[in-house]
Parts: C-alpha cells; sequence; structure tokens
C-alpha cells in the first residue's frame, strides 16, 4: 500500500489511475469500454453500507451522499480486492450541482470516469453512471460535445439514479432533459436505474431503451 491520500488535490485529482487512459473530447475525459457481455444486476447496494449485501450478489453502486464514498476517489487502488467480491459496480455518482460553477461540474463528470476506469482495468466489471449537472453538460449550446456523455460508450449499459435527485419541480425538469439528450447521444441498449421512475421523468421514452429499476436501499429493505 502506497502513501494514503486525504484529497484529490494531494495527487492532480488522480491522475496515476488513467495513466494508459484514451480520452474523449477537448477535456480529455477518460474512457471507459463498455463491457463486452451485458450483465444486468439482481439488485444495487451503496457503497458504505455494502457489507449489508447478501453474499455480496449485488452490484455496488454509489447513490448516497459524496462523504460516504470519498475514500473510493482518494484511495481507489485500496478497495479493489474488497470490490472483487461482488459482481460488479456502478461508477461514482460524484454530485453535479447544477449551481455549481462549470469546471466543478466537469471535475465530477472527470472523476467518475476516472475511477471507473481504474477499476475496469482491475477486472471488475463496471457500469458507467451517467450524471449531468445543468444545460451546459448536456446540450451544444456552449460547447460542440455534451460534456456529460464523454468517455462512455454508445450503444452499451449504464445507469442513473433518481434517488433523492428529483425533488423539485427544477430538478425533474432538468433531469428528463439530459435524460433525453443521453437517449440521443449514448442510444444505450440498457439503462439501470435506481430509485423511482416517475412518469414526468420517464413518460414517452418506454420505447427508447430498455429500462431495468431498481429501489434505494431503504425502500428494498422496507419491502422485505
Amino acid at each position: 500500500m502506497g502513501r494514503k491520500i486525504e484529497s484529490l488535490v494531494d495527487e492532480g485529482f488522480r491522475v496515476s489511475l488513467v495513466e494508459t487512459a484514451f480520452f474523449d473530447g477537448a477535456f480529455e475525459i477518460p474512457h471507459i469500454d463498455g463491457p463486452k457481455d451485458f450483465v444486468i444486476p439482481t439488485g444495487m447496494v451503496p457503497f458504505s453500507i455494502r457489507e449489508r449485501s447478501k453474499e455480496q450478489k449485488d452490484f455496488v453502486c454509489f447513490y448516497e451522499h459524496d462523504l460516504n464514498f470519498r475514500e473510493i476517489l482518494t484511495n481507489t487502488e485500496d478497495y479493489v480486492d474488497d470490490l472483487k467480491r461482488f459482481p460488479g459496480i456502478i461508477t461514482p455518482d460524484c454530485s453535479l450541482y447544477i449551481d455549481a460553477p462549470l469546471c466543478v461540474q466537469i471535475a465530477g463528470i472527470y472523476l467518475n470516469r476516472a475511477v471507473g476506469y481504474y477499476l475496469s482495468k482491475q477486472g471488475i466489471y463496471t457500469i458507467p453512471n451517467i450524471r449531468w449537472g445543468d444545460e451546459r453538460t448536456y446540450t451544444t449550446e456552449l460547447f460542440d460535445e455534451k460534456l456529460a456523455f464523454q468517455g462512455v460508450d454508445r450503444h452499451s449499459i449504464v445507469s442513473v439514479g433518481t434517488y433523492g435527485q428529483i425533488r423539485s419541480a427544477e430538478s425533474k425538469r432538468y433531469f428528463r432533459e439530459g435524460l433525453i439528450s443521453m437517449l440521443d447521444e449514448l442510444e444505450p441498449e440498457v439503462v439501470l436505474v435506481y430509485g423511482s421512475m416517475p412518469d414526468i421523468i420517464f413518460g414517452g421514452l418506454q420505447n427508447r431503451t430498455r429500462f431495468v429499476q431498481y429501489d434505494d436501499w431503504t425502500t428494498r429493505m422496507k419491502k422485505n
């Protein structure tokens, strides 16, 4: 185990993770190769409570507060063997606040892909989590590319999380607009959805791809 990294700035936002990566677009987002075969998770468990997964049969996801998974960003290498106990992972869901500066939103996209790229290269089955911020990340109104979708294969399998992200009318609008833009850009074969799928967001889109819905962990445990 090497020197413990205390924060992202200790090592220039984890550039060591992507030394062998290919990069997409003007902002050089690390590219995660899509899996050859699609594996549909039987369930998802948040990283911070992954030990609650029965016999480690769930995919590990990061649909929780950023503080709960900051260690996977700063010390990714230390968790490779631990995560190999599970069938696969969804890449980190770094918050992209719509009121945050664009450079901060781009940094979140970069970290999502950088960690995902590294873990995939260690032999862990990796499904990219797609997260967007404001319109500048999922349209071409400012740049020639849709930043939120860089670094991901088209016609593949991706994941999105609605849990905790669609509480206000504004957030619902942003989510639906970004989702439609993602479907247009990536044309995914499968879209996993962690959380509810309200019609106000997903209505009229069911024929665009294969959606697979997962209850958030709390709801899942209540049902059980």
